[in-house]
């Protein structure tokens, strides 16, 4: 076959088994007591034409072997906290790509972390910094910051950073990013946004949860997006943080090819279209494979 790249399995001839993907990490938890939005998890893509997180370009796709076995694993969100910065989300895995979980946020006596995507700084004051935490190189940016005060900075989503709390503009979380691996353009690993004293702080887009206020409550970033989680503020008995999303991974291949999950663990489900299947993997961890 001149000019194309093949291989015998079984006696057909099929294409290069040439994998497209995106894999995003776990997003962070925001802190809670004048908290700052959680960080996104880390987003790396390797579609042509698309970004992956903190403005780097798409990554080369990964020619595989057929018959062999691909460890992936979808990463889990940070759970929700009181009184305390943020939970860290878990890492999110395809064979030799690795996105990082995204950064806690910080609180009142508490600083964010780094991660996939950086953790905004809680609202100063009580100890913690007044500076968000740093993101992952290639994979997100790096969080807002506080007033040195109590109102809080928004979480670093995968396409932008976190806003700083400026007295004008609210520490919303930063933008995700889009892709259009499965057939639409998806925004993903959207920031949190950080607790405020008067208005909420809206989380990215890409599924980034909003800030608490005094009155209202955080939410919880979007399930498989990647997303952060808002902060919250301690005025309501009781309350907790915005959780972080899980992340995902999602596969692009040659439809020539039938994928696979030896020894189960894995939440996937698959589709195809113009010669190619997308499989998309939303939760658990385990061996993938392809015939």
């Amino acid at each position: 076959m001149s000019g194309i790249h093949a291989m015998l399995l079984g006696g057909v001839v099929k294409p290069d088994l040439v994998v497209n993907f995106l894999v995003i990490a776990g997003g962070a938890s925001g802190g809670q007591w004048h908290g700052g939005g959680g960080g996104a998890g880390g987003y790396r893509s390797s579609v042509s034409g698309e970004s992956s997180g903190g403005g780097a370009s798409a990554e080369s796709p990964q020619t595989l072997a057929a018959s062999t076995n691909y460890t992936v694993t979808v990463g889990g969100g940070g759970s929700a906290v009181t009184d305390t910065p943020g939970n860290a989300g878990s890492n999110s895995v395809f064979n030799t790509i690795t996105s990082t979980g995204g950064g806690p946020g910080g609180n009142y006596t508490g600083n964010p972390s780094s991660g996939g995507s950086g953790g905004g700084a809680g609202g100063g004051g009580g100890g913690g910094t007044s500076t968000g935490a740093s993101g992952t190189t290639n994979q997100g940016y790096g969080g807002g910051n506080s007033d040195g005060g109590l109102n809080a900075g928004g979480g670093d989503g995968a396409g932008a950073v976190g806003y700083n709390y400026n007295g004008t503009v609210n520490g919303g979380g930063g933008a995700g990013v889009s892709s259009s691996i499965t057939g639409s353009s998806t925004p993903r690993a959207g920031g949190g946004g950080g607790s405020n004293e008067s208005a909420v702080a809206s989380g990215g887009s890409g599924g980034g949860g909003n800030g608490g206020t005094p009155s209202t409550p955080p939410t919880s970033a979007s399930a498989n997006t990647g997303g952060g989680g808002g902060g919250g503020r301690r005025g309501l008995e009781g309350q907790y943080s915005g959780a972080g999303g899980s992340g995902i991974v999602i596969l692009k291949y040659p439809a020539a090819y039938t994928i696979s999950n030896p020894g189960g663990g894995l939440t996937y489900s698959t589709s195809t279209s113009s010669g190619f299947t997308v499989a998309t993997f939303t939760a658990g961890t385990g061996n993938v494979s392809w015939s």
